[in-house]
């Protein structure tokens, strides 16, 4: 049994042995982690001598390698330092003078040499332009802004009437002497383009006439509509001479190949059809589509056929092997409208306030047309590379095609006696000269637009201001 005096000694000897551990480990610490003035203070300490070397050893062979940098890091180093130096050109404070520039300190990210005029408008002072950020584009010439080209704006020039349903369908003949209109009361009208008069009435479809073509190398003139029919129509006896059979639902779009004697139709059905002319046989069925097919278009190379629907989507196909080549998925709502260009080898599409141009053969994207917010109904561009989207609203905008600039929005007015909610773009389309636009609208009038003959660059100058995101790709 322990006595009440030999606890106090057995806890204090206890006591003891921890403090000395306690010091032992902070010495071999502080001889781990210390700088090399302590250590070498602490050399004279005989108790630490020892395990001061013993640490010594320990360092120089774990760590000897890592103590200094590889000599080509050091070169490496050292030229980069040289090589910036030369870079920074002194200012004039530093080489002298009575009119020098006081010096200063820039936080630029980049540094640049000076110039008359710095990159946002800003003079450079002393050596260094006065731009806290500064866009290099100088290595991809195809990222700076493309300025527009100037044109005319556009005004009303003729109004027609005489459907008695919204006017859904125009074509304008190859000769540019007449252009012909299709409506909701299923007539399918000839317009003389010059007076605006009437020359001819085609009846025939039973629903409402959708789609238009005129044959550029025969007498014909092809129409569909939502009786699911398509029809060929000889413009010499004015009569229907033959019957295209195949379509499920309401035929909306058609259109006929430039080199080739087939036609290309899309309808509610979601297939594109391709059919010979004159025999009348179905070549292809274009199936992929999981909605309507809203419009088609051809072209003489591949991609021969283009397809937009309501799917979101826009399909480019092989017409040889009835395929698809390319999927275009970057809308988000459904696609009414295409319009390929006459002369470049590219094409837009239009969906509800997105308007985007692409880039044949592989359907590159290349830009957006930003600005009318509305349902686009129809497309069109001319020779002189101005772009027109109809919205469903009756909003007009007009576009610089190579750079997506709009220089002219406007809304159309509905005709006196109609509603205001009858005041829609729904088809459009230039003549052969691009300078006449025929817009068919659901106030059912048809409208003639043409470029001002008095405006020039000094009366309706060129508003245009450049952004980071305006840029073509």
């Amino acid at each position: 049994m322990a006595t009440p005096i030999a606890e106090p000694v057995a806890a204090l000897a206890s006591q003891g042995r921890l403090q000395d551990l306690a010091a032992e480990n902070s010495k071999t610490t502080r001889s781990i982690f210390s700088g090399p003035q302590e250590r070498k203070r602490r050399r004279s300490d005989a108790d630490t001598l020892q395990s001061t070397f013993d640490e010594s050893i320990r360092m120089r062979s774990e760590y000897q390698n890592v103590q200094s940098l590889p000599p080509s890091l050091v070169a490496k180093q050292q030229s980069a330092v040289d090589a910036r130096k030369r870079k920074i050109r002194p200012t004039p404070s530093t080489t002298g003078g009575s009119n020098a520039t006081p010096s200063f300190s820039s936080k630029a990210l980049v540094r640049r040499e000076a110039k008359p005029q710095s990159f946002l408008g800003a003079p450079a002072v002393g050596g260094i332009e006065q731009t806290g950020l500064v866009r290099h584009n100088s290595g991809n010439p195809t990222l700076r802004p493309v300025r527009p080209d100037w044109h005319p704006p556009w005004k009303l020039m003729r109004v027609i009437s005489g459907h008695l349903g919204w006017v859904r369908s125009l074509a304008v003949e190859p000769g540019n002497q007449w252009f012909a209109s299709g409506a909701g009361d299923r007539t399918i009208k000839i317009w003389d383009l010059a007076s605006g008069s009437l020359r001819l009435t085609l009846t025939g479809h039973i629903s409402t006439v959708r789609g238009l073509v005129v044959s550029s190398r025969h007498p014909y003139l092809f129409s569909c509509g939502e009786d699911k029919m398509v029809k060929c129509w000889d413009l010499e006896t004015n009569k229907v001479i033959r019957h295209y059979h195949g379509h499920l639902s309401g035929v909306y779009a058609l259109s006929l190949h430039p080199t080739l004697d087939v036609l290309v139709t899309g309808g509610r059905d979601g297939a594109a059809r391709v059919w010979d002319m004159r025999t009348r046989s179905n070549i292809h069925v274009l199936s992929g589509h999981t909605a309507t097919v809203s419009d088609v278009k051809c072209q003489e190379a591949d991609p021969q056929v283009i397809s937009s629907s309501l799917d979101s989507t826009v399909r480019m196909w092989d017409l040889a092997a009835g395929k698809t080549m390319g999927v275009l998925t970057h809308h988000k709502k459904g696609v009414r409208a295409l319009a390929t260009h006459p002369t470049e080898f590219t094409f837009a599409t239009g969906s509800t306030g997105s308007i985007k141009q692409w880039k044949c053969p592989e359907g590159a994207f290349m830009q957006n047309f930003e600005g009318q917010n509305a349902i686009i109904n129809t497309l069109d561009v001319n020779h002189e590379n101005v772009l027109f989207s109809g919205g469903d609203n009756g909003s007009m905008s007009f576009w610089d095609w190579k750079s997506g600039h709009r220089f002219q929005a406007l809304d159309t007015t509905a005709q006196p006696g109609s509603l205001d909610a009858e005041a829609g773009i729904m088809t459009s389309t230039f003549d052969q000269t691009g300078l006449r636009l025929i817009c068919g609208e659901a106030d059912k009038t048809i409208k003639i637009w043409k470029p001002d003959p008095d405006a020039t660059p000094e009366t309706h100058p060129l508003e245009w201001k450049p952004t980071l995101g305006r840029t073509r790709i």
